[in-house]
């Protein structure tokens, strides 16, 4: 049984002015494809007519913007779309193109490409015109040390420029490229990589975090001894740390070498769907899942998501904090592709010296679209900042990504940082490596929900018929392949594992995992994973609903709700708070906390019990582990449930496992 999201917002919260509406890159592509591409009865503003024309004519639509982003192709297209079938699905075949050539193509050779921040304020810019400079370098060092067409690099880099330089050198050549963050720790780091088995390592020798310079030169040498296919090591010095003279087997070249030779960048054509990563699942059970895409599905998806969606251009700044092990730094690094310049930064998002650093610097560097998570908005709120104090005039749009975006942000928003900036709350995932549902400048915003499915997305909510539902909570599919859908899984030689992934439940349908709610305006609402459904006597219930309106209380930081079957029968759904300082978990604020559930969702929402817990666990991208958390809840060992290398604080398993063993012990008393 499928219950009714809350009503739904019927007025929105933002609408776009008209005027910029209309000179946005989304209305000039919806003008551009009513006249070149057939797209009938497509206005410029109508973000619904170009929307239904892009799901519809899925060909005409990736072809237009092919040619309206004047792809440059060594050689043509025989069609478009050879083979409509998930997976399996056949884009683009006989052209051949390189990501790299698009990413440096459209950059003006004195105009910042990539400025570089971190934590502390400061920072430096990377022109065009050095930035293919320093990839043609590092491309011809790679070719040294036998880096060729299909071999692997890889990177354990936070994030910075180096990163950039490395994935665009690599994908130069034809090789694939991976990367992760330092905060990794090297066992973790060598689960992920030694699958590829890696011709060069690319290496910094430690990273910024909350005042704190961290050391990893030792954690380098212990993952470059991990990976046995090794040719060579270039290392970064990238906080000042001297590197040993031994410690690494092979060739090892310092980044001062590696970058500043001068070099002609030879970019190598390759098919359309070459691969371009491999980007892994968090890989909280068993080894990462290695999910590989290609250069011509990469690039079409990020020029459709970021020049359209996010309107960026020539002139624009976008500041996006991520890591580099995040799917949003991929897309960050896409920026390039646009024309317009990428910001990397390097530390905490909120140092505990400088809370509202990443304000100060988008004021700074006149940043135009300035992205974030729900938690980071839900943190300033809480810590008082106020993100006008700077002058934030240039920015026009606030991303959001990572969960679903609780409707009460949106008045914080427009108070304390811009009442003509729209707040645009994305949904995608690693999977596909973009977004399914978002914004654009010619959509409307309701405070909790996403504005509408992304062009080109034909998205749906299914029933447990597999029937479209408006107006209810069902399972988020695609019904028609995306360009940016996985190539393949590594390791998974007859495709079972990817298979299995997304069209085990409803064949020939991308089903990702995800509750939403399409409504009747065309908006899209997301619930939370539908593998951590709460299944209350027959009703589903979307975990974010409860989070949402638990963590706007003061008193409480975060929130994870879960629902355990019991073995005999019965139902536990506990809600744990993390308190915030100062506060204690008494019955007044059980009843609060109760009172605002009820209230704010239904008398269903509330919870059996409400916990006060030291900290939630979470994969190194920031999302709560609630599958995990509830087997361990439920008595499962903790060497069963989850690889302790993708969670942010592995002492927390340990807790929630002594939770569940306690609780075994324990008469269950509830339904």
């Amino acid at each position: 049984m499928t219950t009714p999201h809350p009503t739904p917002c019927s007025a929105p919260f933002f609408t776009p002015d008209p005027k910029t509406a209309v000179r946005s890159r989304i209305a000039d592509f919806a003008r551009w494809a009513s006249r070149h591409q057939g797209a009938e009865g497509v206005e410029p503003v109508d973000y619904g007519a170009l929307y239904r024309w892009s799901v519809a004519d899925l060909e005409g639509f990736w072809e237009a913007v092919w040619q309206y982003f004047d792809i440059d192709a060594t050689t043509p297209y025989e069609r478009v779309l050879a083979e409509e079938t998930m997976p399996g699905a056949r884009w683009f075949p006989g052209a051949t193109l390189n990501y790299a050539h698009h990413a440096l193509r459209n950059l003006h050779p004195d105009a910042p490409a990539i400025t570089a921040l971190d934590e502390t304020g400061a920072g430096y810019e990377i022109t065009g015109r050095q930035l293919r400079a320093q990839v043609a370098s590092v491309a011809a060092t790679l070719r040294d040390l036998g880096v060729g067409k299909g071999d692997r690099v890889v990177g354990y880099l936070p994030n910075t420029p180096h990163a950039v330089v490395a994935f665009l050198a690599t994908a130069s050549l034809g090789a694939l490229w991976s990367v992760c963050g330092q905060d990794y720790a090297p066992e973790a780091a060598a689960d992920r990589f030694a699958q590829l088995g890696p011709t060069v390592l690319i290496s910094a020798n430690g990273y910024l975090f909350n005042g704190t310079t961290h050391d990893r030169r030792t954690a380098s040498h212990e993952l470059a001894a991990a990976l046995p296919t090794l040719r060579g090591t270039v290392l970064v010095d990238h906080v000042g740390l001297t590197w040993p003279a031994e410690g690494h087997a092979g060739l090892v070249v310092p980044w001062e070498e590696a970058a500043t030779r001068t070099e002609y960048l030879a970019i190598t054509p390759v098919p359309f769907d070459h691969p371009l990563w491999v980007v892994f699942s968090s890989g909280t059970t068993g080894l990462p899942k290695g999910i590989v895409h290609g250069h011509g599905g990469v690039l079409l998806e990020h020029l459709k998501t970021l020049g359209l969606h996010s309107d960026l251009g020539v002139g624009d700044r976008l500041l996006w904090y991520t890591t580099t092990h995040w799917m949003m730094w991929n897309l960050v690094v896409s920026t390039l592709l646009t024309g317009a310049t990428t910001c990397t930064y390097d530390g905490s998002p909120a140092p505990q010296a400088r809370p509202d650093i990443l304000w100060e610097l988008a004021a700074r560097h006149k940043v135009t679209v300035f992205g974030t998570s729900p938690q980071y908005l839900l943190a300033m709120a809480k810590l008082g900042i106020r993100p006008g104090a700077h002058d934030l005039s240039a920015i026009r749009v606030i991303g959001c990504t990572g969960s679903a975006l609780p409707a009460s942000t949106y008045p914080w928003v427009r108070d304390h940082v811009g009442s003509d900036i729209q707040l645009a709350s994305t949904s995608g995932g690693t999977d596909v490596v973009s977004g399914f549902a978002g914004s654009a400048a010619t959509t409307p915003v309701w405070a909790g929900e996403l504005s509408a499915p992304n062009l080109g997305v034909a998205l749906a909510a299914y029933d447990t018929e597999g029937t479209p539902v408006r107006d209810q909570v069902g399972e988020l599919v695609v019904t028609r392949p995306m360009p940016s859908m996985p190539l393949y899984f590594w390791n998974d030689p007859d495709g079972s594992r990817y298979r299995d992934a997304y069209f085990g439940a409803y064949p020939g349908v991308w089903r990702h995992g995800d509750w939403i709610t399409h409504t009747s305006h065309g908006s899209v609402i997301v619930h939370g994973r539908s593998d951590a459904t709460l299944n209350r006597n027959g009703v589903r219930l979307g975990s974010a609903d409860i989070h949402d309106i638990v963590e706007r209380l003061p008193e409480i930081s975060e929130a994870l709700v879960i629902g355990a079957e019991e073995p005999d029968g019965g139902y536990w759904m506990p809600l744990f708070v993390v308190l915030a300082p100062g506060t204690v978990l008494d019955d007044a604020l059980r009843d609060r906390i109760r009172h605002a559930i009820r209230t704010g969702a239904s008398p269903r929402h509330v919870p059996d019990e409400i916990l006060a817990v030291p900290g939630l666990p979470h994969t190194r991208t920031g999302k709560k582990l609630e599958v995990p958390v509830k087997r361990l809840l439920q008595g499962a060992a903790a060497e069963q449930v989850l690889n302790p290398g993708a969670v942010d604080n592995p002492a927390l398993i340990a807790y929630f496992a002594r939770l569940g063993a306690e609780r075994s012990k324990r008469p269950t008393d509830h339904t």
